[in-house]
């Protein structure tokens, strides 16, 4: 089956909006449940009295689980529309995070949080491929379904916490509703689709996996800076900068600030100037946007630096999984799973690397490596062709 996408032009404003809003807000939803895991693992250790090396062994569960599965999910997608895929996926992610704070025993809450991170698997092969189809040539729609996973991974942490510290870790079930509501929601509208969808003209293009490898190649590092900024980010304020502990906190969010903004920047600039030249220019602007990060003179001054980096390093989030289904026009399931997926959770591996780094020589050390990877992905960025069409 190949990439069913709008014949007409890119729609803007509110008609845009209304193709698009519920894999917006069901990709909210989804990855809510990713950020819940790192949220609550600290109460496990608080409450459960779990040993550190247990704890990160919870988020190892939810990693494996959301990361591994979805090139095979994503192929599944592109064999058979399994239109139910995304609303189960987008439940099981709710349920099993849902039901870990109630689990009683170490095992069975780690099988839960695999759940969770498979539930995530399954969502965003299908989701990609289908919000790709409603968002038709325009890639500022596409952004917005990206900057809904932004924003439900950010909201978690705030909502989570404050539950958790009033209720204990039992509390995670009060967010079991709405994975559950949301399922049921996406369901009945791809139902309503189904019949609009078997009518939309189909791409016969070919897939061109060459393109496609060099891209996954860019989201793969992208990850990699990304997971090590947000994972430093906070110690490099309070140890290295002297800032209080809640000062480094807002560095963090400033940054997730940033991010979102760039990708809304990133598909208004790939609309009007292309795929690929966006990504240049998002690769290209990430170099100094981290130079100045590392060498920002004190902590207030690093807040407003700290939003730069973010909306530099995200302007080609979006434009990456709209350009690997356009290289991958068969297989737009698999191209979402890889860029918006596996590539995007490879990062978060290389964090003991960082660990080792940050250990021997301070979190400053970790920012000053991280400054030199970008030219890795203006390298490869330099190499990606034109898509056809």
């Amino acid at each position: 089956m190949g990439l069913q996408v709008a014949t007409e032009p890119a729609a803007s404003g509110w008609a845009l909006w209304r193709r698009m809003r519920y894999w917006v807000i069901a990709h909210t939803v989804d990855d809510f449940y990713q950020g819940l895991v790192p949220a609550a693992v600290p109460f496990f250790v608080l409450e459960r009295h779990y040993s550190y090396v247990a704890a990160s062994g919870l988020a190892l569960a939810s990693t494996l689980g959301s990361s591994l599965p979805q090139p095979i999910l994503g192929f599944l997608a592109d064999r058979w529309r399994l239109l139910w895929l995304a609303p189960a996926g987008l439940t099981l992610a709710g349920v099993g995070a849902g039901l870990s704070g109630l689990a009683p025993s170490y095992p069975l809450v780690w099988a839960l949080l695999l759940l969770s991170g498979i539930g995530v698997a399954a969502f965003h092969p299908a989701a990609g491929r289908d919000a790709r189809q409603a968002a038709g040539a325009s890639t500022t729609g596409m952004s917005w379904f990206a900057v809904g996973g932004n924003v439900g991974f950010f909201l978690a942490p705030a909502l989570v916490t404050p539950a958790l510290v009033a209720w204990g870790i039992g509390a995670t079930a009060i967010f079991i509703p709405p994975a559950v509501f949301m399922g049921v929601v996406l369901w009945r509208h791809q139902q309503r689709r189904a019949a609009v969808a078997a009518a939309t003209a189909v791409s016969d293009g070919s897939d061109r996996w060459v393109p496609f490898l060099l891209l996954s190649g860019v989201a793969v590092v992208r990850s990699i800076i990304f997971f090590g900024i947000s994972t430093f980010l906070v110690l490099f304020w309070i140890r290295h900068l002297g800032a209080a502990k809640g000062l480094g906190g807002i560095a963090l969010t400033t940054f997730m600030i940033g991010g979102v903004l760039g990708t809304l920047v990133g598909g208004r600039l790939a609309d009007r100037f292309g795929a690929v030249r966006t990504i240049r220019i998002g690769s290209i602007a990430a170099l100094p946007a981290l130079i100045l990060l590392r060498v920002a003179p004190n902590p207030e001054v690093g807040l407003a630096l700290a939003v730069l980096g973010g909306v530099a390093l995200n302007i080609p989030f979006a434009v990456l999984v709209k350009l690997g289904q356009d290289y991958l026009p068969r297989r737009p399931g698999t191209a979402t799973g890889v860029t918006l997926g596996l590539a995007v959770s490879i990062g978060g591996f290389f964090a003991p690397v960082f660990g080792l780094i940050a250990d021997a020589h301070g979190p400053q050390a970790v920012l000053t490596v991280l400054c030199v990877v970008p030219v890795v992905v203006i390298g490869l960025a330099f190499l990606l062709p034109e898509p056809r069409g």
